[in-house]
């Protein structure tokens, strides 16, 4: 049984802003320090950022406006990421946080839901949520008429309550909140998303799920903070995989899209 949501769910859309805002800070400094938490919904678009960069506000209220495509009533909270902190990375880059991360392969069933909802979502750009539990295919997806995506899938389930329209109006988002459409079995206790690489809910997440798919084994690694060996690699070799990682996706917005798969 799994879950995946679209680029356009509300906790998605929230995660795209805090990954726009976390590849402005690398437009600053190769290695920047940054935690972002958004919470948008019903006009309104809440965003705090930790970080060792100061951002332009007017950066950050175009990055909203151009994911959502709405106007909103932006506040925007900045704080300097806390000194003690902020030491831990000095002359060497370190782990940032503690952890426990596990990679696990991929089963077919989430290959193929994941495959289901990019392709629902290339024909319908919109909110849009979908669960596959074996031969069960549930298909909420709105702003289109629910016999057009039965052409598709007929033996699905569409849309339970009618015909709907999505979006921050109807529901809320926050960061980080559909880790397990993002990470699948993974999920552990961090997030993926408004964070910098040097933090292990990014960089040790990544590694963990690009093993496990390697090796076809479940991946369970344990960090503290300042560790500069995980799994027998130094920590910057696991920050080098992650960060070609989210090259490949395009960015840190882009990977907020649809997480791991």
């Amino acid at each position: 049984m799994i879950e995946k949501v679209n680029p356009s769910h509300p906790d998605k859309v929230a995660d795209r802003i805090a990954g726009a805002i976390v590849d402005l800070a690398y437009t600053q400094e190769e290695n920047p320090k940054v935690a972002v938490e958004v919470l948008i919904g019903h006009g309104r678009c809440l965003i705090i950022t930790e970080s060792s960069v100061e951002f332009n506000p007017e950066d950050v209220y175009a990055a909203v406006s151009r994911i959502t495509n709405t106007e909103y009533r932006i506040e925007l909270l900045q704080a300097k990421q806390d000194a003690h902190l902020a030491g831990n990375q000095n002359g060497k880059i370190r782990c940032g946080d503690n952890g426990i991360f596990k990679g696990v392969p991929l089963t077919e069933e989430q290959k193929s839901l994941s495959n289901i909802a990019h392709g629902i979502y290339g024909m319908v750009p919109h909110d849009g949520k979908y669960i596959l539990d074996g031969e069960r295919l549930i298909i909420c997806q709105s702003n289109v008429e629910s016999d057009y995506i039965r052409k598709f899938y007929p033996k699905a389930i569409v849309n339970p309550l009618g015909d709907w329209e999505g979006g921050t109006d109807v529901d809320t988002g926050a960061t980080n909140r559909k880790l397990g459409s993002d990470m699948a079995d993974g999920v552990t206790g961090g997030g993926l998303h408004g964070k910098d690489l040097s933090k292990a809910d990014v960089s040790v997440n990544i590694y963990a799920f690009l093993k496990a798919q390697e090796t076809g084994k479940t991946v369970e690694l344990c960090c503290a903070i300042g560790d500069d060996t995980i799994d027998g690699k130094p920590y910057s070799e696991i920050v080098e995989v992650a960060r070609d990682f989210i090259k490949k996706k395009g960015g840190f917005e882009k990977f907020a899209e649809w997480g791991l798969y």
